[in-house]
């Protein structure tokens, strides 16, 4: 206990130099905290658990409001990088008041002796001064050599006291010998010491450790530190897809964010060493120019960052969808015409993601050209020798990898930005961190005037359709800014979001993955692209194929994205200079891009009248053959997880029925009908061979059945429903991964889907597509393809869990009680979206059925809803096409209407059905901030 005379104001607290715009002082009184905390010692003298209390809720005050002035500085339109070192600053302040009432009232060291020593280091972020809203609080407490009672008294007293007001606090407890023991043995540890800062305690402590550690740790040590810190971001961006163009990033983590720069920021300062970011920063190798793009991105990922946290109330690192708009509307940005202002948010994100990037290439090449002169170090981790000549002039091969002699080389000839990329990819060389520089620096020579040159168009054209690496170079090409200059159609869409779930990368990005997948289908057939790769011999002019694929999505965020796709195309290819057949055939392919994959997946693609419209809108084999190919290019280039057999078995059906009518020239449904017929005879024979004797129940179904599936999954299916008695329902995981494959075959009668859905929708499971055939018996055979809520494998690794599936499946056909206990689905990031619901019923695309189309929202038990309520109008569903993109689902319904449907009858189910879609509808999600603006406009009546 110490004496009631002493007090805490007196004490000299370090000076800090706080940004120009504020004063700590303002916010949080350091000196009137400490009177408060001494006179809750006072008051309570005989009741420490009573004084404690009192002080942590002072202590905890004095954080709220600096918590809640920082925030409404945050939301009146201060930036985050000032946020977050208010945040710190205020963290000080309160850590300071603890620590003074610590070693002053409760474990006080009237004389401490050599090993009652103690500094206090603020590590991590909270050591560089910026600390996020929610984000964990690291410490480091240094003692001279041995534990003290007293040292760890005072460590434990503080430690608990920061868990109980709510902080998450990282610590450590060593010696200064341990921190540069540690430190060399994990680079980890020595990042952590290279960020701390001082707080308060024994300041003749705290200079020797830093004195060691910079003298034994950082000391000569450049080049380890700079291979590790790459080595470990490298790891990083594996683990996060290695690709900073994921629609969903994560701020901190991903690739081109905030790590990244921390990075740049570390390697920085363990060579020119410095206190504040500015100060580390302007000392390195950056221009003025570097410098504030730096600084510029630093301001606005921290701004995300911290109204990240404040939305969300913890520490989220990660740009869902529910979250994005919150954050663009917070930051400012508004919907414009074409555009809404989340959009335009994460394009600025990924603009300034890109300038990471560009950062980290600058940085490396100036590192490479510092080092070089040096006998040792940073050497040892990159290539060497004189760059040599290569043959192209202005051209050199610089450590293995394609370089220029200068800037002029550009200059000269702006065809060379062209050029870069060419002799990289010819001769399979890296490119030079200096030379993408340069290219990046003079994109801007490639203009109105010198795109008309012709020696670049060919150079571009040529990369483009005989490229070894396509892919690659388009990417290098794309970040440095080369591309978007030569062809301004696609610069258009460079860092563009498409803001749903289904496609899981930024529109440049997903149209390179789709042009490098035509390239890989070219190359070899890969399993399941067989067809696709024997067709590109047939192929008239490939060149039409890749500019279609580059060009595609040409025409997002300017309205109808296939209408302004097409004029897009026709402007590109003009310039270009290409022959006018060739414009108009990679306008036709551009304008009709999704053609293929939606009657594929939404429409029955053994129906006659399917093919001959499908056949009419095509019109030729070299049509159809590069729609083919572009269309499943652009399906796998959506994002993992898209494609799957499923869907190469129908577009490639698709595309056999059509190529019969095509090379038949007859465009009759009769004709078109024994076609399909005679294939469906054909895949019946393969596979009687097989398996000898085929289920009864398989030869009734009609042609749509045995043109739908590959010959092994009939198998698969032969041999399920030969060993079972019905109702056969059989569960397994499929080898594409996309989801668990469940056969379900039975007779059937009203109502049944209905309850098949709803029963797979009380398993949990999420039907993500489905194929139900009926055959004149009565006998069905359904396929559903069920993942689970997050898109992943529906009971993944729980055989348990599949067998329940497999029994109550079999259940819903031997009763007719409806199904209740569909679980109702959370909204989250769903609710970011607007889903506007549709409905269509159309008697002219079957000839024997009326089709039912719908689009909406998805949820669980809307297939059970939807069939439901076409059981109760007594209608019965012959054939059904579901699936499931993203947030979205669009389905299909073959029916056969009752003879007294009147046109009143079918209006009123057109309502009834808009009314399923538009049921459960979810609210925006919800989140502190959004709870405290209701709270508070209800306050308000």
């Amino acid at each position: 206990m110490t004496d009631p005379s002493d007090s805490l104001v007196h004490r000299k607290l370090p000076t800090r130099a706080w940004p120009s715009r504020w004063r700590i002082s303002n916010i949080v009184d350091g000196r009137a905290l400490r009177v408060k905390l001494t006179s809750a010692f006072l008051d309570n003298l005989e009741d420490e658990t009573k004084a404690r209390k009192q002080v942590l809720d002072h202590l905890h005050g004095a954080l709220f409001r600096g918590r809640m002035i920082a925030q409404e500085r945050l939301q009146q339109g201060a930036g985050g990088l000032d946020t977050a070192r208010l945040l710190s600053a205020v963290m000080d302040e309160v850590l300071h008041a603890l620590y003074d009432y610590v070693t002053v009232h409760v474990h006080r060291a009237r004389n401490p002796t050599e090993g009652e020593r103690l500094a206090v280091f603020a590590t991590g972020g909270y050591g560089r001064g910026v600390l996020a809203p929610s984000s964990d609080i690291d410490l480091l407490f240094i003692r001279p050599y041995k534990a003290s009672a007293h040292a760890e008294s005072v460590i434990e007293y503080m430690l608990y006291a920061l868990w109980d007001m709510g902080l998450k606090v990282g610590h450590a407890f060593r010696t200064p010998e341990e921190c540069i023991r540690l430190s060399r043995e994990d680079v980890t540890i020595k990042t952590s010491l290279l960020d701390s800062r001082f707080l308060f305690g024994d300041e003749a402590l705290s200079a020797e450790t830093a004195e060691k550690f910079h003298k034994d740790v950082i000391k000569g040590n450049d080049a380890q530190f700079i291979a590790d810190k790459l080595a470990e971001r490298d790891a990083r961006h594996a683990k996060q897809g290695n690709t900073r163009y994921v629609v969903e990033p994560n701020i901190k983590e991903g690739k081109g964010g905030l790590r990244d720069l921390q990075t740049l920021y570390w390697i920085t300062k363990h060579m020119n060493d410095g206190n504040t970011l500015e100060d580390v920063m302007k000392s390195g190798p950056f221009t003025p120019h570097e410098y504030n793009v730096f600084i510029r991105a630093a301001r606005f990922f921290w701004t995300v960052r911290c109204h990240l946290h404040y939305v969300t109330g913890r520490a989220e690192e990660r740009l869902s969808f529910d979250l994005q708009p919150e954050i663009a509307s917070r930051m400012g940005y508004r919907d414009r015409t074409g555009q809404l202002g989340v959009e335009r948010f994460m394009k600025h994100y990924f603009l300034v993601a890109k300038d990471v990037g560009n950062l980290t290439r600058i940085l490396a090449a100036k590192l490479e050209a510092d080092q070089m002169k040096k006998p040792e170090g940073w050497r040892r981790f990159i290539p060497t020798g004189t760059p040599k000549p290569l043959p192209q002039d202005g051209f050199v091969l610089d450590g293995g990898r394609v370089s220029v002699e200068n800037e002029a080389v550009f200059k000269k000839h702006p065809a060379n930005l062209i050029q870069l990329f060419v002799i990289a990819d010819e001769a399979e060389y890296d490119i030079h961190p200096d030379a993408l520089t340069m290219a990046s620096r003079n994109s801007r020579l490639i203009n109105q005037k010198t795109r008309q040159n012709s020696k670049m168009n060919e150079l571009f054209l040529d990369l483009l359709v005989n490229g070894k690496n396509i892919g690659l170079a388009l990417h290098r090409m794309n970040e440095a800014d080369v591309l978007g200059r030569f062809l301004p159609e696609f610069g258009g869409i460079v860092a563009q979001t498409q803001f749903n779930m289904y496609h899981h990368y930024t529109v440049d990005e997903h149209t390179i993955r789709a042009v490098d997948y035509i390239a890989q289908m070219e190359r070899e057939p890969g399993e399941g692209f067989e067809l696709a790769h024997r067709l590109f011999n047939k192929i008239d002019n490939k060149q039409v194929l890749y500019l279609a694929m580059l060009l595609h999505d040409t025409g997002k965020g300017h309205g109808d994205q296939q209408i302004e796709g097409t004029r897009t195309s026709t402007q590109a290819g003009k310039r270009l200079g290409l022959p006018e057949a060739e414009i108009d055939l990679i306008a036709w392919l551009v304008g009709h891009h999704l053609e293929m994959s939606e009657t594929a997946q939404k429409r029955d693609i053994a129906d006659p009248r399917t093919i001959v419209r499908f056949a009419a809108m095509v019109g030729s084999m070299e049509r159809l053959r590069l729609l083919y190919i572009l269309t499943i290019a652009d399906i796998r280039a959506v994002g993992p997880g898209i494609w799957n057999a499923w869907k190469g078995q129908l577009l490639e059906d698709l595309y056999l029925n059509t190529e019969a009518t095509l090379r038949g020239g007859r465009t009759d449904e009769t004709s078109v009908a024994r076609e399909l017929a005679g294939r469906a005879a054909f895949n019946q024979n393969e596979l009687a061979t097989r398996v000898g004797n085929i289920p009864s129940m398989m030869t009734e179904m009609d042609p749509a059945y045995w043109t739908g599936f590959d010959i092994d999954t009939l198998e698969s299916h032969a041999r399920t429903i030969e060993q079972e008695e019905p109702p056969i329902v059989s569960a397994m995981e499929r080898e594409d991964g996309g989801g668990i494959s469940l056969l379900v075959a039975g007779r059937d009668r009203l109502g049944l889907f209905s309850r098949l859905a709803g029963t797979i929708a009380a398993q949990g499971a999420n039907v993500v597509s489905a194929q139900v055939f009926t055959a004149p018996s009565g006998f069905i055979v359904d396929v559903f393809i069920l993942q689970d809520g997050k898109g992943g494998v529906f009971a993944a690794g729980d055989a348990g869990r599949l067998r329940r599936l497999e029994e109550t499946v079999r259940q819903a056909f031997r009763t007719d009680e409806p199904v209740t206990n569909i679980p109702a689905k959370a909204f989250r990031r769903e609710a970011a979206f607007k889903v506007i619901p549709q409905v269509k019923i159309d008697d002219t695309l079957s000839s024997d059925y009326t089709v039912i189309d719908i689009a909406g929202r998805d949820r669980p038990g809307l297939l059970h809803d939807v069939a439901n309520l076409l059981a109760d109008e007594n209608i019965s569903i012959h054939s059904a096409h579901v699936g499931s993109y993203g947030e979205r689902v669009f389905d299909a319904f073959y029916v056969q209407l009752p003879d007294s449907f009147t046109d009143e009858r079918l209006a009123k189910l057109k309502d009834q059905l808009l009314d399923v879609l538009k049921r459960e509808e979810p609210d925006a999600p919800r989140t502190p901030a959004r709870s405290l603006k209701q709270a508070n406009a209800a306050d308000s009546f």
